[in-house]
């Protein structure tokens, strides 16, 4: 049988028409489709690349153009961000100011609190020379705000040392953790 065949079906005024065929066969397209691609689909495929790639590249080229022609609309835009950068700059430098003064009040605080260690050093220092005890001139001052401390704990006068002032651990000598071998015979008791 021949698939090729045409039916042409007549109408009134004799000119022929084609009538579609109801159950076509799709295996011969999909053949004739599958042989195309063998044929030149990596041809195909590189030129859909290329097409794409040249799409994208004319867009690109398009947008240029259009920012271009919009230089008016990019000076106000440019004049937005210098008053944008002005205004930052502005802010920064408030910032860097306030930085700055509490930095200088910190430097003046270390600077009274070491004159003040200094005073007091030199106050030890004359206190010593007259005779008198620095520590009993620390106690002296500092016993009104210990006091409430002090009074909670109990000073313990009657220590006794825990070991003998002769021990070494590593000696051997002394204690009750010395090893001694086990009995030899059978256990008693058991």
């Amino acid at each position: 049988m021949d698939d090729d065949v045409e039916i042409l079906d007549v109408d009134d005024d004799n000119s022929p028409r084609q009538v579609p065929l109801k159950n076509q066969d799709l295996t011969q397209l999909s053949f004739t489709v599958g042989e195309f691609l063998s044929l030149y689909g990596w041809y195909l495929l590189a030129v859909t690349v290329t097409v794409l790639l040249l799409i994208q590249h004319l867009r690109k080229r398009r947008t240029g153009q259009s920012r271009q022609d919009s230089v008016p609309h990019n000076l106000q835009d440019a004049s937005l961000v210098t008053k944008r950068q002005e205004a930052m700059e502005a802010a920064r430098r408030r910032m860097q100011e306030e930085l700055d003064a509490k930095a200088a009040a910190f430097k003046e605080k270390q600077r009274q609190q070491e004159e003040e260690k200094r005073r007091q050093k030199i106050e030890e220092w004359e206190s010593m020379k007259q005779g008198k005890s620095s520590k009993g001139h620390k106690l002296s001052g500092n016993t009104e705000e210990a006091s409430p401390a002090a009074a909670g704990l109990k000073p313990k006068m009657d220590k006794k040392p825990l070991r003998s002032n002769d021990y070494n651990p590593l000696m051997g000598q002394g204690g009750s953790c010395s090893w001694r071998p086990g009995r030899r015979g059978p256990s008693v008791g058991g």
